[in-house]
Parts: structure tokens; C-alpha cells; sequence
């Protein structure tokens, strides 16, 4: 799983625990990002329809969500022998070595030249094959165990990271058995439309800011559409970002909340669970009202750590400290909507079930983890 903002690795287990209290058989997870909830449902047994709008989300979609091991071209030998053949090929320094190896410094070139090397056989080799997305999901896992940042791509260290001198090595994902879907779109033009139609349980993470996960994680990006974009900034962004027709309603705190009520209101959904944090754009009244459309609205609130960046704090694009922390925890909602009972039944089932696993202590190391990021001040 690849590193990424918002994260709902520690919430897993309690949506889990809602998704099989409320008896759902079908679920849709409407801004998927990583797909690991959407993940932890499909292991549950519910036929999820897995959705978000940027291109990476799409392709771990496609290989988590939509992709079956029965189907005999994924058969465990196929996909072993296709990431064997992958790991043999040598480096051949390309887009990826220039761009995100010389210019800047999210990968040590040796990796950089692998992995110009194995995302063109992709290309060349597998295209419009159902080994397409599952073989580029094993590389973009490959490349995020080498890179060089504390997770977000709108910065890279200052030294290189530990982990960035080991070898690119792909592995084989692991495949869940049962039926899904995965949608590329805006979930304001797809929830309440035909594409989506109804489902018994919907699943809301948006963002919570005004950064754009295609920004975040432009690197990704870049090589899921394989298109050697001009890029500009020490990040190396894709030009393409700069254009204001792809930032998403969700984006803008003037935007966000009328965006976010058109699909609490249009989702096809028996009930909705909507996941946001106290340091969002909506206060829990806003929250509550936005969610009691649907039914009665129960609210489960659980401490939580948040992103190691906040750790190390705020630097000048010379890697200079110039900020202090300001805070260390947040607290992390989850809205339930639907029909009393049903909504009753499942806070009660998380209640019963006990806290939430102890995290790691989010206490300021005595010195900071990794080296001092670089970021990128847009041009």
C-alpha cells in the first residue's frame, strides 16, 4: 500500500464493523485514494464499486477492486512470471532519471533508470491486458518503497532517505477474490447517476483542504499516464496542474460545502458514512445538518495522530526550520445516516466493540526522523 494523506489504516476495523452491522451487500467507495477501505469491504464479502478522479486511484482500483484472481489471465503463475520478467530488466535512464533523479530528488538513479526500464515494458508488453493495471499497481508499490519523502510529493528530502539505496523490487499484489468495480470521475457529476446507481452503503472520505491529491502525488500521476509532461518548480509538478479546470469543488472552502451536501443528498445509498476531521472546513453542526437529509445521524469520534510532516514542521525551501508544531493530535469523525434502527444497531456494534488499537505516541522525536524537506514554492 502506498503511502498516502489521509489514510484511513486505524479506522479499517471500525468500518468493518459498520459495513457488516448494517447488513450491507453492496458498497461504494466514492473517493477511494489508496482503495484500502474499499479493500476492507470487498474482503467483507460486499461487491464495491470503488471511486475517484485521479489517475493513480483509478489504477489501484482497477487492480484491488475490479480485478478477480479467478480470471485465468491473473492465475498466481501468470503474475509471477510477468513481475520476474519484470524485476530482470535493466536500468535505462529516461523520463523518470531526469525528471524525478537529476532535476530533483525523489529516487536514487540506479531506481530511476529501473524504473524507466520497467514502466515502458508495461507499456510496450501489456497494454489493454487485465495484467495492465496490477503490474503498474506493483510498480508504483515498488518505486514508494524507494523513494525519498516523508510521503507527499509536494516535497523531497534534503539527504536521502535509508530506504531510497535499496533496489527497486516488485512483488506480486495480492489479489481479492469477489466482484467490484472501479469508476474514473468527480463524484459530484457520478453520485445519484446511472454509472453509480444504488447501493446499500456509501462511503465518504473527501478531502478535507485546499491541496489536490493529483498535486500531492503528481509523481504517481506522471506514471500512470506515462506522458512525459514539461514540469515546472523544484517538485517537478506537472505543468498541467497549474490549470484551474482540474481542481475539484472539494478544494475551495467557498465551494466544498454546497459540493458536499449535493452528494450526501443525490448518493443512491440505504446508508452514508462520512468520514472527516476537526480540522476540516465544516464544524460538527454543519456536519449534522448536512447529514440529517438522509435520516437520523449518529457520530463516532476517535483520537487520532496526525501526518508525520506536522512532526517535523514547517522548513523554507532551503530546508531551514522556520515554523514550530502547533499541535500533534485531531480527532476523527465518522457521520452514520440512514434509517434509525440500522444506524442504531451499527454505532452500537463499534461502541461494543471497544477502542480503536493504540497508535504509535505522536511525542516529538529529539530529533527529527528523516532530513529536512525541500519544498516546492510554484513558480
Amino acid at each position: 500500500m502506498i503511502k498516502y494523506l489521509g489514510s484511513k489504516r486505524r479506522l479499517v476495523p471500525v468500518l468493518e464493523e459498520l459495513a457488516s452491522a448494517s447488513g450491507a451487500r453492496t458498497a461504494v467507495d466514492l473517493f477511494t485514494g489508496t482503495t484500502r477501505v474499499a479493500q476492507a469491504l470487498k474482503r467483507r464479502g460486499l461487491e464495491v464499486t470503488a471511486v475517484d478522479s485521479s489517475r493513480t486511484a483509478d489504477v489501484l482500483a482497477r487492480c484491488y477492486i475490479a480485478s478477480d484472481p479467478a480470471d485465468p489471465d491473473l492465475a498466481p503463475a501468470v503474475l509471477a512470471d510477468a513481475v520476474a520478467w519484470l524485476n530482470s530488466l535493466e536500468g535505462e535512464p529516461g523520463y523518470v532519471t531526469e525528471t524525478f533523479c537529476v532535476a530533483s530528488r525523489y529516487f536514487r538513479p540506479e531506481n530511476g533508470a529501473r524504473i524507466d526500464a520497467v514502466r515502458s515494458a508495461i507499456e510496450s508488453e501489456f497494454a489493454g491486458t487485465p495484467l495492465w493495471p496490477v503490474l503498474l499497481t506493483s510498480l508504483l508499490e515498488a518505486a514508494d518503497r524507494v523513494d525519498s519523502t516523508t510521503g507527499l510529493q509536494m516535497a523531497y528530502l534534503k539527504q536521502w532517505a535509508d530506504r531510497s539505496y535499496r533496489p527497486l523490487a516488485l512483488r506480486v499484489p495480492e489479489l481479492l477474490a469477489g466482484r467490484g468495480r472501479a469508476l474514473r470521475g468527480d463524484a459530484l457529476d457520478l453520485a445519484g447517476g446511472p454509472r453509480l446507481g444504488p447501493v446499500d452503503l456509501a462511503y465518504l472520505d473527501p478531502p478535507y483542504n485546499q491541496h489536490r491529491y493529483d498535486a500531492n502525488y503528481h509523481v504517481w500521476e506522471t506514471l500512470v499516464a506515462w506522458d512525459a509532461p514539461e514540469h515546472y518548480g523544484v517538485a517537478c509538478k506537472r505543468v498541467d496542474l497549474r490549470s484551474p479546470d482540474g481542481r475539484s469543488a472539494f478544494n475551495s472552502r467557498r465551494t466544498m460545502p454546497d459540493a458536499l451536501d449535493r452528494v450526501v443528498r443525490t448518493v443512491e445509498a440505504d446508508v452514508v458514512v462520512l468520514s472527516y476531521n476537526d480540522e476540516s472546513w465544516l464544524t460538527r453542526e454543519q456536519l449534522d445538518a448536512c447529514c440529517s437529509v438522509r435520516g437520523h445521524v449518529e457520530v463516532l469520534a476517535f483520537d487520532s495522530a496526525r501526518y508525520v510532516g506536522a512532526r517535523i514542521g514547517i522548513h523554507s525551501p532551503a530546508g531551514e526550520k522556520v515554523g514550530t508544531v502547533s499541535h500533534l493530535r485531531n480527532t476523527e469523525y465518522l457521520v452514520l445516516a440512514g434509517d434509525r434502527t440500522v444506524v442504531r444497531r451499527m454505532a452500537r456494534a463499534v461502541r461494543e466493540a471497544g477502542p480503536l488499537p493504540s497508535a504509535p505516541s505522536a511525542a516529538p522525536p529529539a530529533a527529527p526522523p528523516t532530513p529536512s524537506p525541500v519544498v516546492d514554492v510554484p513558480a
